[in-house]
C-alpha cells in the first residue's frame, strides 16, 4: 500500500491554536468529544488478515465453539486462529485513514465545509455561531 493510502491527515497545530485564540476571545462555548471504538466504525478496505493467539483463540472457541472450533491451530503448543478484518481496527496502517474519511463524510452531509487552509477542519454556521470541528488530532 502506498503511504497516502494508509496514512490520515491530522489537523494543524497552527489550526488549533487559532481556534483556541477565537474561541477565548469571542467567549465561546468550547466542547470536546471522543468518539468510542472510533476506527471500529470504519469498514475495512481489502483483505487484511489478523492472526490471533494464546489466549484470546482460546476464548473465542469457548465462547463460540461451534463458530471457531473449526478454524482455530495449534502450533507449539500456542492456539492460533487467523480471522479476516471487516471494520478498521486500531493499529492497523490503514484504520486511521478510513476513520477519517469516514468523519469527513458525516460532517459534510451534515452542512459543515472542509477548509482549503487544512482539510481537518470544518466549520458551520449553527443559530449564527460558528462551529468548528477538527476531524482528527491524534496524540
Amino acid at each position: 500500500m502506498l503511504k497516502e493510502d494508509t496514512s490520515s491527515p491530522t489537523v494543524a497545530v497552527e489550526s488549533l491554536f487559532i481556534s483556541a485564540t477565537l474561541d477565548a476571545h469571542e467567549r465561546r462555548d468550547v466542547a470536546t468529544v471522543d468518539i468510542p471504538g472510533a476506527f471500529m466504525q470504519a469498514d475495512m478496505v481489502g483483505d487484511v488478515h489478523m492472526k490471533l493467539e494464546w489466549k484470546i483463540a482460546d476464548l473465542l472457541t469457548r465462547l463460540e465453539p461451534d463458530l471457531y472450533n473449526k478454524y482455530i491451530q495449534t502450533v507449539n503448543d500456542k492456539s492460533i486462529i487467523y480471522v479476516k478484518l471487516k471494520k478498521a481496527l486500531y493499529g492497523t496502517l490503514q484504520a486511521a485513514m478510513l476513520f477519517w474519511q469516514d468523519l469527513t463524510k458525516t460532517l459534510t452531509d451534515w452542512g459543515f465545509v472542509t477548509k482549503p487552509y487544512d482539510q481537518c477542519v470544518a466549520t458551520r454556521q449553527s443559530m449564527g455561531a460558528s462551529v468548528l470541528c477538527f476531524g482528527m488530532w491524534m496524540t
